[in-house]
């Protein structure tokens, strides 16, 4: 691979740099290619990401790192700590913590950047780094490809290799306990959460925290707020090893004899209830998102994202406003006039980023919703103002307030949604914009009536074609090599004509993208 050549070959993808971590190569080039070729992360790597993000800075400027518990994340963590000391600024260790324990400490030690070493819900032999800024903002596309090429830049720099002072470089400038700051943050947050819903009372529930680091004090945390937990993701062999919502897809379902032959460590452990309780939830490996499991008739359900976030509204009042990504329910935004509160709505590119970029400027009370799990929402920060995160816990917290009020409006009744991957699929011949994309919307046109042909910033290769009753979007996956199409359909319309015209689009992108 011609590194000077970098181009548009980004080494971060939908949420960070991720990839299987692997042993150092001899240059800094080879670890570029490992990243872009074969979704390989090494110490080396981390070296340069280091480095390239120190030359958006000064000197003596202080960043700040976390990280979960991966067995190889302290030898990432090190060669990072090296790149910014090499860069000239000031390394914070945050220790052991959750992604939104690390924002927190972000806003509390007013650094300039911080880095997450994680790779959230991937297999425990994965790692990687998430970037925020230093409102607590991740690093957006245009920020990422001048990054990547920086990294590249310095990989063909000649320059002697760090050996004799490594260990000095290796080691912080100074120590923060980001895990102790989040729970005396979230303890906050749940105060907030009790008075404007409710106190939830005799609540018992499973929680599992995916062995990230919230399994050593979730369920204390929570029992001294007077909800009954027990923890399950102790017993797993790993982080997010047959544990965890990574897990889980926002559809799934299990009858109680399922439920009990599932090698799930959650869904294995539940009993038999009464239906329509919560009894479970479910956080990802570094604790930014949740799902909740509800009881049913036949077993349990998983309460995605969309219907967290249409609990919380429920129970709402005031102005709000609700931003939604292209995969959630179309339901959620076609009967907002059911609710108490006075809701404006928005539509958003994948992931929690878009969720935050677009809230960050409203002045009502906001709400970010993913099917995924992931809910973004306000919260308190050190300095009496307001800052917005995801946080799984604290998503957690909310829904089983915002369920304990007395004054609920209707739910809303769901709509229907089919997500297919085209993989493996070469990416690059799908752009949202050329003749391909051009031949699909005739298919959808032809079989649907005339469907507004759009896209979103954050999503430069989406295709979304609607009107008032459907959703089709096509779009490149960010981290492996598919292409995901997603149907959605409002409550209730007829699904069926829409079905078979997305298994055409299916078939001939079958066809075109497949090797």
């Amino acid at each position: 691979m011609r590194i000077q050549k970098l181009g548009d070959s980004m080494l971060f993808g939908t949420d960070g740099i991720r990839g299987e971590v692997v042993d150092s190569p001899n240059s800094d080039k080879d670890a570029i290619s490992q990243l872009i070729e074969n979704r390989q992360v090494s110490a080396r790597l981390m070296r340069l990401v280091g480095e390239a993000l120190s030359r958006s800075f000064t000197d003596d400027e202080s960043v700040i790192v976390g990280w979960d518990d991966r067995p190889r994340n302290l030898e990432l963590v090190s060669s990072l700590t090296v790149g910014f000391h090499l860069g000239g600024l000031n390394v914070i260790h945050a220790g052991l913590c959750a992604t939104p324990g690390l924002h927190n400490a972000i806003l509390k030690t007013g650094s300039a950047l911080g880095c997450m070493v994680t790779a959230s819900h991937n297999p425990v032999s994965d790692s990687g780094v998430k970037v925020f800024d230093s409102g607590g903002f991740k690093t957006n596309p245009k920020t990422e490809l001048n990054i990547s090429k920086l990294v590249a830049e310095i990989a063909n720099e000649d320059k002697e290799e760090v050996s004799s002072d490594r260990v000095a470089l290796e080691k912080p400038d100074s120590l923060f306990d980001a895990n102790t700051a989040h729970k005396e943050l979230l303890k906050e947050r749940f105060s907030e959460l009790c008075d404007r819903f409710a106190t939830p009372s005799q609540q018992e529930i499973i929680v599992d925290s995916s062995r990230g680091v919230a399994v050593y004090w979730l369920t204390d945390f929570l029992n001294n707020f007077g909800i009954k937990a027990t923890e399950v993701s102790k017993n797993a062999n790993a982080l997010n090893e047959k544990c965890g919502a990574g897990e889980f897809s926002p559809t799934d379902s299990w009858t109680w004899e399922e439920a009990a032959k599932s090698n799930h460590l959650l869904i294995k452990s539940l009993k038999k209830t009464s239906p329509g309780k919560i009894i479970a939830a479910a956080l990802d490996g570094d604790g930014d998102r949740c799902l909740l499991i509800e009881s049913t008739d036949e077993g349990c359900r998983v309460v995605d994202g969309d219907e967290m976030g249409d609990h919380i509204l429920r129970s709402a009042s005031g102005k709000w406003h609700l931003a939604a990504s292209i995969e959630s329910d179309l339901a959620l935004a076609a009967s907002l006039d059911r609710l108490n509160a006075s809701v404006s709505f928005s539509q958003t590119a994948v992931g929690d980023r878009w969720l935050s970029h677009e809230l960050k400027s409203k002045n009502v009370e906001v709400l970010g919703v993913e099917d995924s799990g992931h809910l973004v929402m306000s919260a308190p920060n050190h300095n009496g103002g307001r800052c917005l995160v995801g946080d799984g816990v604290a998503s957690m917290m909310a829904v089983l307030c915002a369920m304990a009020s007395k004054e609920r409006s209707l739910p809303f009744l769901k709509g229907y949604k089919r997500r297919v991957s085209i993989s493996p699929s070469v990416r690059t011949r799908w752009t949202g914009k050329n003749e391909l994309a051009d031949v699909i919307e005739g298919i959808a046109n032809k079989n649907l009536g005339d469907l507004q042909r759009s896209s979103l910033v954050g999503e430069e290769n989406l295709m979304l074609l609607e009107n008032q009753s459907i959703s089709i979007g096509i779009r490149n996956s960010g981290t492996q090599a598919k292409t995901n199409v997603s149907l959605r359909v409002v409550p209730n319309h007829n699904p069926y004509l829409a079905q078979k015209t997305v298994d055409e689009i299916i078939d001939l992108l079958q066809r075109e993208l497949v090797d």
